[in-house]
């Protein structure tokens, strides 16, 4: 179900990108560029980090799909979709967070 989701946000992100900004929030965004967009996204990441804090979990849920929409925002800005993070993840499945970062590139 939640790649059903994904896909059908990637695909709706996609679109936007010829929208009117007028006519489209997501249009909107796009328009004003890479730092518009993640001056949204540490707005909803700090928003989250707030919601996580009072101990409120459907404003917690809340939040935090602010801050995933917007991250697929960004992703989409950057020509990338949502399966990209998703194979990341498959990638490190299994993984140690300690071996996983050790063989990353620094």
């Amino acid at each position: 179900m939640s790649d059903d989701v994904l896909s059908r946000l990637s695909e709706l992100l996609e679109a936007r990108k010829s929208a009117d900004p007028a006519s489209s929030y997501v249009a909107k965004l796009y328009a004003k560029g890479m730092d518009s967009i993640l001056k949204k996204v540490g707005e909803e990441a700090t928003e989250t980090v707030i919601a996580a804090k009072g101990g409120n979990k459907e404003e917690l849920i809340y939040e935090t799909a602010d801050l995933w929409f917007h991250t697929l925002v960004m992703l989409s800005h950057a020509g990338l979709q949502a399966q990209d993070v998703l194979n990341e993840l498959a990638r490190r499945e299994g993984l140690s967070g300690i071996v996983e970062k050790a063989s990353r590139k620094e």
